[in-house]
């Protein structure tokens, strides 16, 4: 699980959450409103559902892109129940939470990382991200 989490309003812009992905060096930022996790916008979400629409990056907020039903795990789940969340919902993300509240994220290499260490994708996983 990673901790190290950026959230940001549903009403930000895609372009601030690109250059807030730029700057952390991350692919994803969780959006959130209040305390309650609304959904996750990724890097290739802002190209697929930003971009190649031809919305302005500018002016698009992430609460138009970001995907509506959010699937979440709690901090006592396994990775296998993570493993199936990901495959029957086709996510690479989860939200973690406790309590209702967001305390991380497990991602597809945090997975491996935790079931296959020799893999490579723990490998690339594990490293730290290009600057």
């Amino acid at each position: 699980m990673t901790t190290r989490l950026v959230t940001m309003d549903g009403n930000d812009t895609l372009a601030a959450a690109a250059q807030e992905m730029r700057d952390s060096a991350i692919g994803d930022v969780v959006v959130t409103d209040g305390d309650n996790v609304v959904g996750i916008v990724t890097d290739r979400d802002i190209t697929v559902r930003g971009v190649a629409e031809d919305r302005n990056p500018a002016t698009t907020r992430l609460n138009e892109i970001t995907s509506k039903d959010v699937v979440t795990v709690s901090q006592n789940d396994d990775a296998v129940a993570a493993a199936d969340l990901m495959r029957t919902y086709a996510v690479r993300r989860l939200p973690v939470t406790e309590d209702g509240k967001l305390i991380g994220l497990v991602s597809m290499g945090d997975l491996a990382v935790e079931r296959e260490p020799q893999s490579v994708l723990a490998d690339i996983s594990a490293d730290d991200p290009n600057n």
